[in-house]
C-alpha cells in the first residue's frame, strides 16, 4: 500500500515521513520487532511511530498480529493517534498491552505512562480478550472497554481509578479483573453481576466495605483484598463456593464471618496483621489460616478517633540515648529508636520471655562486609544481639541512607549474616518515617550522629525496610537489580527487570530437581570503554551474571539471549569482530569462546547455549587479543576516582583531619569545611576499589597519638568505601622544639603492608606514576611555631583533686582523657561549657578568675563540671553531646574511640578471669570491632 492512505493524524505526528520511500524505511526498522503473530513496541523508545507508519505500508505479517504491545511512555497527542489506526489495521487483535513501567525515577521506581483515555474505535475490536492497562495514568475507565463483550482478562492496576462503572458487571466473559494500587473507595454493586470471574486482585487500595453482592460470584477460585481499609466482611462471602484463595492481610478487621470455615474448597486464608482479637474456633484451628501480626486474646483497643484513622498499635516506646547500649523487650512488644538512627518494631508476642536485646555500630571493615564485585556500601554494620534467638513474630527493622546518585538498573537490599553466610533480604524503600513513630519523632536521626550535615531533610535520606526473623549484623548494600527464580523440571523463563532483552531459557529435563538460579546485569558506559581501548568503533552489551543452587551443570543446555553490542544490528555487524567472553571466579582472566559456542544472531539479539553459569559478555571490537582488554574494562567497572585531602583545624593546627572521597565530592566539601580548616590542596587523581583497605602516615617529626585503636604502629588504617564519608580526624605531635621553630612534616597515604620508612615527597611523586603504585599521594603538614612559654604548660598546675568519669563496664575517662579533652578545645570550650548546663555567671567567674591563662579556664571549666557529675550515669554522654553540639566532632569521635577501647579491655579482661562467657565472635574477627571515628 502507497504512502497516499495515510490519515490526518499520521501528517500531524509523523511529518518526516512526506514520501513512500521514507515510510518503507520506517516500516522495516519495525519488523524486526514484529515475530510471528505477535507485535512487541513497548521494550525500545519510538514504539508510535514504528507502528504508524508499519499501519501506513500494511505488510503482510501485519495482517497477522494477534499480539501487540506498546510502550505509552510517549507524546500523548502521538499515542491517541497511533490507537486511533489500531483498530483498522490489526482488526484480529487478541491481546493489547499498553503499559507504562519501563522507565524509572530516580529513586529506582516505575514511572507511569501518559495513557489517560481510549479512542472509541478500540471497542470494534472483535476478538480482543485481553487488554493491559497497567501503569498509567486513568483517572476512569473509558467507556470502550464496557463495549469490549469478549474481554476475557482486564488488567487496571497501577493507575488512578477511585471508582469502577456499574456498566462493568455486564462483561459477559470476563475471567480476571486486576485492579491493584489505586484509589478504590467503593465497589459498584453490579460487580457481582461477573458471573464466569474467576480472579479479582483489589489490593492496595482505599476499600472500607464490599457490597453485599459480592457473594454472587459464584465461579470467583481467588480474591484478593490485601491493603485496603477494611473493618469488616459481608456475611454473603459464604456463597463464593468456588473460592480456594482468600488474601485478607493489612486491613483493620475486627472479626470475621464464622460462615467462611465452611466454604468447601478454602486452601489459604490471609488474615495477618488485622485487629482480630477473637476468631471462630474452626478459622483458630484450621491448617490453612494465616493469624501473624493480630492480638488475639487481649483486651479490646480502643476505638480510633475517626472512622478512616490509621491504626497505630499502643506499646510501649523506647528512645536511646548515646551512652545506652541495650534495652529490654516483654511479650508486650515495643518499638524502639536507637541512637545510632536505626529502628525497630517487636509486634505483641514477637518473644514469649522478656529478653535484653545489645546493639552495636561496627566500622565496615574489608573481614565483616561482604560486597559483590559491583556493590556499593551505603551504611555502616549493625550488629543486634543476642544471635540467633527465633522470635515468634518478625521483628521489623529500619535502617536509615543516603541513596546513591545513580539509581539506574540498581538496586538497594539490606544484607545480613546467616549462619556462616551471607544473604540479602526482602527491602522495601520508604520516603517517610513509619506511622509508629510518625508523630514522637521530630527529626531523623541519621547513622552518623553529629555529622555537619546531619539531621538531613527527608529528600537526602531514605528507609531500607525489611523483617527479621532472628539477630546477626545487617547493613544496607547498593547492588545491580538481582532477578531470581525456581526453575522446575517442566522448564521455565527468567527475565531481567532492568534490562528487557537479556532472557535465560530453561527447557523440560534441565534439571531433576528444582533449583534457584538468579541473574545480575552491569551495563558499562561506551565513552570509558572507548576511552580504554582507544578505538571509537568498540562497544560491549552488557555484562551478565548467572549463578545458582544445587549441582554446577546443568542436564541440558540452556538458552542465553545477550543484547548485541550497542550501535550493532544484526544484519550489519562484521562475525569477526564479535566476541563472547567468559569468566569464572576466582580467575582473574576473560576467556573469549566465540569458536566453542554457537551464536545465533537476530537483528538486536545474540543467543548461545551454556551447561553452566558465570560471566558472560559481548565485546565488538577489532582487537585480537580481547581477554587482557576485557579485564582491564572488569577493573574500571569497580574502580572509583578519589582524592585524599589532610587539612589542619585553624584554631589548633595539631587537628589534622584526613578524608579520603570521590572525585566529584572534593569541591562541595572543601566549600563546607574550609571555613574551619586550612591545608594543601587535595592530591591527584588515585583510583581505588569498593572497600580497598590503606594507611596515613606522618613523617618528618610528627607523630600520632598512638592511643587511637585504628593506629597500627603509628599509621592511620582506612578502608575506602564509595558512599561512606572515608574520614579521620587525628591530634598530631612532635618531638622537635616548637618553641623555636615551625615544625614541617608531611602525611603519606599508600596501599600495602606497612612500610619501614615513608619517602620524601618528590620520591613518592615519582612512584605513584606506576602501574600499581604503592604510594597514593603525599601532602605537607606545618605545625606552627608556640608563641612564647610564659604560660602554664599542658596539663601543669591542676588545682582540682583528680578523678574520673564513668565506669569500667560501660567506659570511663581518666585524669589524662580528660586532660587531652581540654588541651583541645582551645577557644570553643565556653560553647562547650554552655551545652553541659554550665551556667553564664560562672562562666564569667572562671573567665575572670583565669584572666591570662586560657588553659586554666578550659581546665577548671572541665574538671569543675566532671567533679560534679561524680558517679551520676551518663555524664561521659552528655560530655560527648556537649561536644557534638559545640561543633567539635573531632573530639567527640575520639571519647568514643577511647570508651569502646575500655570497653573491649573491660570485656576481655572479665572473659580471661572467667566472670563471664564470650560473647559470639564477629565475623572475620577474632574480638569484638572498637569503634572509631565516623566513616558513615
Amino acid at each position: 500500500m502507497s504512502a497516499a492512505v495515510e490519515g490526518p493524524e499520521l501528517e500531524a505526528v509523523a511529518p518526516a515521513a512526506e514520501d513512500a520511500s521514507e515510510a518503507v524505511d520506517a516500516a522495516s526498522r519495525a519488523l524486526p520487532f514484529l515475530g510471528g503473530n505477535r507485535l512487541s513496541l513497548d521494550l525500545s523508545p519510538g514504539g508510535c511511530h514504528s507502528l504508524l507508519h508499519l499501519c501506513v505500508q500494511q505488510p503482510l505479517q501485519l495482517l497477522q498480529v494477534e499480539f501487540l504491545r506498546l510502550s505509552t511512555h510517549e507524546e500523548p497527542q502521538l499515542l491517541e493517534a497511533t490507537l486511533a489506526r489500531v483498530p483498522r489495521s490489526l482488526s484480529r487483535l487478541r491481546s493489547l498491552v499498553l503499559t507504562g513501567g519501563q522507565r524509572r525515577d530516580t529513586l529506582g521506581a516505575c514511572l507511569r505512562g501518559a495513557l489517560t483515555a481510549l479512542p472509541a474505535g478500540l471497542s470494534g475490536l472483535a476478538h480482543l480478550a485481553h487488554l493491559d492497562l497497567s501503569f498509567n495514568s486513568l483517572e476512569t475507565l473509558p467507556a470502550c472497554v464496557l463495549q469490549m463483550r469478549g474481554l476475557g482478562a482486564l488488567l487496571l492496576s497501577h493507575n488512578y481509578l477511585s471508582k469502577l462503572p456499574e456498566a462493568l458487571g455486564a462483561l459477559p466473559a470476563l475471567t480476571f479483573l486486576a485492579v491493584t494500587h489505586n484509589r478504590l473507595q467503593t465497589l459498584p454493586p453490579a460487580l457481582g453481576a461477573l458471573s464466569t470471574l474467576q480472579r479479582l486482585d483489589l489490593s492496595q487500595n482505599l476499600l472500607d466495605t464490599l457490597p453485599p453482592e459480592i457473594g454472587g460470584l459464584g465461579n470467583l477460585r481467588e480474591l484478593n483484598l490485601a491493603s485496603n481499609r477494611l473493618q469488616s466482611l459481608p456475611a454473603s462471602l459464604a456463597g463464593l463456593r468456588s473460592l480456594r484463595l482468600l488474601v485478607l492481610h493489612s486491613n483493620l478487621l475486627a472479626s470475621v464471618p464464622a460462615s467462611l470455615a465452611h466454604l468447601p474448597l478454602l486452601t489459604r486464608l490471609d488474615l495477618r496483621d488485622n485487629r482480630l482479637r477473637d476468631l471462630p474456633a474452626e478459622l483458630l484451628d484450621a491448617p490453612f489460616v494465616r493469624l501473624q501480626g493480630n492480638p488475639l486474646g487481649e483486651a479490646s483497643p480502643e476505638a480510633p478517633s475517626s472512622p478512616g484513622a490509621a491504626f497505630v498499635p499502643e506499646m510501649p516506646r523506647l528512645f536511646l540515648t548515646s551512652d545506652l547500649d541495650s534495652f529490654p523487650v516483654t511479650p508486650g512488644g515495643c518499638s524502639v529508636t536507637l541512637a545510632c538512627g536505626v529502628r525497630l518494631l517487636f509486634p505483641a508476642g514477637a518473644t514469649i520471655t522478656p529478653i535484653t536485646i545489645r546493639y552495636r555500630l561496627l566500622l565496615p571493615e574489608p573481614g565483616l562486609v561482604p560486597l559483590g564485585p559491583h556493590d556499593a556500601l551505603l551504611s555502616r554494620v549493625l550488629e543486634l544481639q543476642p544471635h540467633g534467638v527465633a522470635f515468634q513474630q518478625d521483628v521489623g527493622l529500619w535502617l536509615l541512607f543516603t541513596p546513591p546518585r545513580a539509581w539506574r538498573c540498581r538496586e538497594v537490599v539490606v544484607r545480613t549474616r546467616n549462619d556462616s553466610s551471607w544473604s540479602d533480604l526482602e527491602t522495601f524503600l520508604e520516603e517517610e518515617a513509619p506511622k509508629i513513630w510518625s508523630l514522637h519523632v521530630p527529626s531523623w536521626p541519621c547513622l552518623d550522629p553529629g555529622s555537619s550535615d546531619c539531621p538531613p531533610r527527608l529528600s537526602q535520606r531514605l528507609w531500607a525496610h525489611c523483617q527479621v526473623p532472628h539477630f546477626s549484623w545487617f547493613l544496607v548494600v547498593s547492588r545491580p537489580i538481582s532477578n531470581a527464580c525456581l526453575v522446575p523440571p517442566e522448564g521455565t523463563l527468567l527475565c531481567s527487570s532492568g534490562h528487557p532483552g537479556v532472557k535465560v531459557i530453561f527447557p523440560a529435563g534441565a534439571t531433576e530437581e528444582p533449583r534457584r538460579v538468579s541473574m545480575q546485569v552491569v551495563r558499562m558506559a561506551g565513552r570509558e570503554l572507548r576511552a580504554l581501548l582507544g578505538e571509537p568503533e568498540a562497544t560491549v552489551s552488557p555484562l551478565l551474571c548467572l549463578s545458582q543452587s544445587g549441582p554446577p551443570n546443568f542436564l541440558r543446555p540452556v538458552t542465553v539471549q545477550l543484547p548485541l553490542p550497542s550501535g550493532v544490528t544484526g544484519l550489519s555487524l562484521d562475525r569477526s569482530c564479535l566476541h563472547l567472553l567468559y569468566w569464572a571466579p576466582p580467575a582473574a582472566t576473560w576467556d573469549d569462546i566465540t569458536a566453542q559456542v554457537v551464536l545465533e544472531l537476530t537483528h538486536l539479539y545474540a543467543r548461545f547455549q551454556v551447561t553452566h553459569f558465570s560471566w558472560y559478555w559481548l565485546w565488538y571490537t577489532t582487537k585480537n587479543c580481547v581477554g587482557g582488554l576485557a579485564r582491564k574494562a572488569w577493573e574500571r567497572l569497580r574502580l572509583h576516582r578519589v582524592n585524599l585531602i589532610a587539612l589542619q583545624r585553624r584554631r589548633d593546627p595539631e587537628q589534622v583531619l584526613l578524608q579520603c572521597l570521590p572525585r566529584n565530592k572534593v569541591d562541595a566539601t572543601l566549600r563546607r569545611l574550609l571555613e574551619r580548616y586550612r591545608g594543601p590542596e587535595p592530591s591527584d587523581t588515585v583510583e581505588m576499589f569498593e572497600g580497598e583497605e590503606f594507611f596515613a602516615a606522618f613523617e618528618r617529626g610528627i607523630d600520632v597519638d598512638a592511643d587511637r585503636p585504628d593506629c597500627v604502629e603509628g599509621r592511620i588504617c582506612f578502608v575506602f568505601y564509595s558512599h561512606l564519608k572515608n574520614v579521620k580526624e587525628v591530634y598530631v605531635t612532635t618531638a622537635l622544639d616548637r618553641e623555636a621553630q615551625a615544625v614541617r612534616g608531611q602525611v603519606s597515604f599508600y596501599r600495602g603492608a606497612v612500610p619501614v620508612q615513608v619517602p620524601e615527597e618528590a620520591e613518592a611523586a615519582r612512584q605513584r606514576k606506576g602501574a600499581d603504585a604503592l604510594w597514593m599521594a603525599t601532602l605537607p603538614i606545618k605545625l606552627p611555631r608556640l608563641r612564647g612559654s610564659e604560660g602554664p604548660r599542658r596539663g601543669a598546675g591542676l588545682s582540682l583533686a583528680p578523678l574520673n568519669l564513668g565506669d569500667a563496664e560501660t567506659g570511663f575517662l581518666t585524669q589524662s582523657n580528660l586532660l587531652t579533652v581540654a588541651g583541645r578545645l582551645g577557644p570553643d570550650w565556653p560553647a562547650v561549657a554552655l551545652h553541659l548546663g554550665v551556667s553564664y555567671r560562672e562562666l564569667q567567674r572562671i573567665r575572670h578568675e583565669f584572666r591570662d591563662d586560657l588553659d586554666g579556664q578550659i581546665r577548671h571549666m572541665l574538671f569543675s563540671w566532671a567533679e560534679r557529675q561524680a558517679g551520676q550515669p551518663g555524664a561521659v554522654g552528655l560530655l560527648v553531646q556537649a561536644l557534638e553540639q559545640s561543633d567539635r566532632q573531632d573530639v567527640a569521635e575520639e571519647v568514643r574511640a577511647v570508651l569502646e577501647l575500655g570497653r573491649c579491655k573491660y570485656q576481655d579482661s572479665i572473659q580471661r578471669t572467667g566472670l563471664a562467657p564470650k560473647d559470639p565472635e564477629g565475623p572475620g574477627s577474632s574480638a569484638p570491632q572498637p569503634s572509631e571515628p565516623a566513616q558513615a
